[in-house]
């Protein structure tokens, strides 16, 4: 497996940390090979576009992560690579299994992949084709500059790299499932919502000391911006369903609390909140300020409005630490116990819909980052001082 053994030395080379991954057939070597290399942090994804957001984090946090997927994925990543990795110059060394263009049996993937090329070279995103191993000095480049540039870059790795390696293949260390049970019960009262969203916000902006603070898009990050800026929120200014993919990668690599606001709209959008589950970051909370609408584009109304509770659903994923908070004196008491009990908890807000009227948030997007950046190490020495 010379190859793939060749892939995992150009990436510690590189100092890449963390790896993403969402699995294709025709790497299964190489995913088996990191697997089990210690060297590299895994996280394995069910969504493309939600790796983005995990690196997105991690890079922002100073880590240096990569993602490993199918180029098929890509589909499912470009508004993501687009909106957050360049728009916030985050790196992002993609490395993509090229489908569609090397003996390929499934004529679904040609239409896709074939042309990727030329709608990298569109959306400005550098790129390199690795059509046999002999080019994998490519890869190098890519990753070089990814973390040079501060942007996103896609190694296109045809099949044909691996056609002279070794089949072996590990088995991976997850549990079999022969019988296994998992018994869930859950009851609850639900009253009519007493809060607004700006309203929650304000009482959590309140309760800031170190944490960091990863706002959702649209509204919910301009109400925070007015409620209470400070240099440890990260404003989204774009990205669906990336927040607390973002805050998931942001814990990662940090022990400062890492708290999320996100939506109701935006969580039932990701398929993020198992893979957190899996990990079980105790320094990341998720606030779900669940109006039951989608406030930023009108009010027009979500699932969880009538039929998904998100607190049985974070339930379902994994989540053992959940509230429901109904009005403000319970918001309070949940971050009191947040402060004391350091765990991974999910924190379903019902509010009311409606959105506060103030301005944009009035910082764009790298000064958003810089200040950030600078804020988060501050924090950190001042934590390690600390102990």
């Amino acid at each position: 497996m010379e190859a793939e053994k060749e892939v995992l030395r150009i990436l510690k080379r590189e100092g890449v940390e963390l790896v993403a991954t969402l699995p294709c057939e025709k790497i299964k070597g190489l995913l088996s090979l990191l697997e089990r290399d210690a060297d590299f942090k895994k996280i394995h994804l069910l969504k493309e576009e939600d790796g983005v957001g995990v690196c997105a984090g991690f890079a922002l946090a100073g880590g240096r992560p990569a993602l490993l997927i199918q180029s098929s994925g890509l589909g499912n990543a470009f508004n993501a690579l687009l909106s957050l990795s360049a728009f916030y110059r985050l790196p992002l060394p993609v490395l993509a299994s090229w489908r569609g263009v090397f003996k390929e049996k499934i004529e679904a993937q040609i239409p896709f992949n074939r042309p990727l090329p030329a709608v990298l070279s569109a959306f400005g995103i550098p790129h390199k084709e690795i059509h046999t191993a002999e080019d994998l000095d490519a890869l190098e480049d890519v990753v070089s500059i990814a973390f040079k540039e501060e942007m996103p870059a896609v190694a296109l790795i045809s099949p044909r790299v691996w056609e002279e390696s070794s089949r072996e293949v590990c088995e991976f260390n997850a549990p079999r499932r022969e019988g296994w049970r998992k018994a869930l019960r859950f009851e609850c009262d639900v009253s009519p919502p007493e809060m607004t969203r700006f309203e929650a916000i304000k009482i959590i902006a309140e309760h800031l000391n170190a944490e960091v603070v990863v706002s959702n898009i649209g509204v919910p990050s301009k109400e925070l911006f007015a409620a209470r800026d400070r240099a440890l929120n990260f404003y989204m200014l774009g990205s669906y369903s990336q927040a607390s993919c973002i805050g998931f990668g942001i814990s990662l690599r940090t022990s400062l609390p890492v708290f999320v606001l996100d939506g109701d709209g935006s969580l039932l959008a990701t398929s993020i909140l198992p893979v957190i589950a899996e990990h079980a970051p105790e320094n990341l909370t998720i606030f779900c300020l669940d109006n039951g609408t989608f406030g930023s584009t009108g009010d027009q109304p979500t699932q969880a409005f009538s039929q998904v509770d998100m607190e049985l659903l974070a339930k379902s994923f994994g989540f053992v630490q959940t509230e429901k908070v109904q009005n403000a004196s319970q918001l309070k008491g949940v971050l009191k116990k947040i402060a004391e009990e350091p765990a991974l908890r999910f924190v379903h807000v019902l509010l009311k819909p409606g959105n506060a009227d103030v301005r944009n948030v009035g910082l764009d997007a790298l000064e958003i980052k810089r200040r950030f950046r600078v804020a988060l190490k501050q924090a950190e020495r001042e934590r390690e001082g600390v102990r």
